[in-house]
């Protein structure tokens, strides 16, 4: 239950900031299940599958099947259309959780069918809601192969047109995080454990008193109907040289590309959290080598106190980078189709994208052969043969395996008078005036 505190201003109460996460798809699941876990328990969280096998996750967070009647609980089957249409036949339920949220969190994992379609209908709720819509993705390891990475990046695309601003985590950089040997089941747990720093960091922006508060607000000023991508990084140093060394692994980050992402952002988000011995002097050294780093963007920061951080500084920031509007006709061609389509696009592309090239047909067409009056008698009398002998020899000349063409007369035209156009009697059929022999 919310906690009312009344203002002293007008004497009625205030509502503090509601938080709250809703976890699709089966990465989205276990994500959140990991953050309730942690110091995140306190916020309302919703996981969401079409694969009922999924929601028997140990967790405290609420649990609803996408589209039942239409999956029977089974999944998707990695299409997204299916995961889709099955968040819309949830769309009652999903905007009951919804109400009175000021700030939602969508987390999922993109590259399948049910984070990949139905994470931009939950965002879109949210948004409907009146909530500041965030969603924290990953995207697929290359190993996840080419059908899931496609989809992943037309889930992307639809996820940045639904949601305020959408911070992106590539699985495939962990490669330059962890040890070669780290098993798979610790691989995909640090994926988790970063969507986890994620929301982390934001939330605790947004809800610890420190020494530098940044109200939502602001948040909202800066974030809401940006349709931004984001990168995320967080970085941890202790002992006498933290300060210096905080900066440098957090800009060593791979998913910051060597710093070139805080190069190139339009806004930083900066969490920095010290223990009781932070001073102000390491907040200021911290902020100068940012903003030596940041040189186009705005740099928004929240610091605080963690008692148990004693000699130790955490910090983690959100680089947005602009994301110019795309016009219908500038959308790449796959994300105007279904991730089906999208798929079979480089197989498609040779046939329907090349220009066809019409040759027109010629229209020269051979003269007829001279013909008088004369020698189309002649023609007409050894078709219409005079004697026994030049009958025979016609007929056998002339014989077809799969036609009999023997001409005997003129037909209903025997007894008219002639039609004559430039000296040819249009009555004989062509090929005897021309002269062609059928054999």
């Amino acid at each position: 239950m919310l906690e009312m505190n009344p203002n002293p201003d007008t004497g009625k109460s205030i509502q503090p900031l509601t938080i709250k996460i809703i976890g699709v798809g089966g990465a989205g699941s276990n994500a959140v299940a990991g953050m309730l876990r942690s110091d995140l328990a306190a916020i309302p969280a919703l996981i969401l599958h079409t694969n009922s096998r999924i929601l028997n996750l140990d967790t405290e967070a609420q649990k609803m099947i996408l589209g039942g009647r239409r999956t029977h609980g089974l999944g998707t089957g990695g299409d997204p259309e299916i995961g889709r249409a099955a968040a819309e036949d949830q769309e009652s339920a999903l905007r009951e959780f919804c109400q009175g949220a000021d700030l939602i969190f969508i987390v999922a994992g993109l590259g399948g069918g049910t984070g990949t379609g139905a994470a931009p209908v939950v965002a879109r709720l949210a948004k409907d809601s009146g909530a500041l819509a965030l969603a924290v993705v990953a995207l697929p390891f290359d190993f996840e192969g080419s059908r899931r990475t496609k989809q992943a990046q037309v889930g992307l695309l639809n996820l940045k047109s639904a949601a305020d601003a959408v911070i992106c985590l590539p699985n495939q950089k962990l490669f330059q995080i962890l040890d070669e040997q780290t098993p798979v089941n610790e691989t995909f747990a640090a994926s988790n454990d970063l969507m986890t720093q994620g929301v982390r960091g934001i939330w605790q922006m947004l809800t610890r008193d420190g020494l530098i508060n940044v109200d939502f607000s602001y948040l909202r000023s800066v974030v809401h109907n940006r349709h931004t991508e984001s990168m995320f990084a967080s970085a941890e140093a202790r002992g006498e040289a933290r300060v210096r060394e905080v900066v440098e692994r957090l800009i060593a980050s791979p998913l910051l590309e060597e710093g070139r992402v805080l190069e190139e952002a339009s806004d930083v988000l900066v969490s920095l959290i010290g223990g009781p011995d932070l001073t102000i002097a390491d907040v200021n050294k911290i902020m100068d080598q940012l903003n030596r780093r940041v040189t186009e963007g705005q740099l928004i920061l929240g610091a605080a106190i963690d008692p148990t951080l004693v000699g130790c500084i955490r910090l983690t920031i959100v680089a947005s980078r602009p994301s110019p509007d795309l016009l219908p006709n500038q959308i790449p061609h796959h994300s105007r189709l279904s991730s089906t389509h999208a798929i079979k696009g480089d197989i498609e592309a040779p046939f329907f994208d090349e220009p066809i090239v019409s040759h027109s047909q010629s229209r020269f067409k051979g003269p007829p052969p001279a013909t008088t009056p004369e020698n189309t008698e002649l023609l007409l009398q050894q078709q219409m043969g005079q004697s026994d002998r030049t009958r025979k020899h016609a007929a056998k000349r002339m014989k077809q395996e799969m036609f009999n063409l023997e001409i005997v007369s003129k037909g209903r035209f025997e007894k008219s008078e002639p039609t004559i156009h430039h000296g040819e009697d249009l009555d004989v059929p062509t090929y005897i005036r021309r002269g062609v022999v059928l054999n």
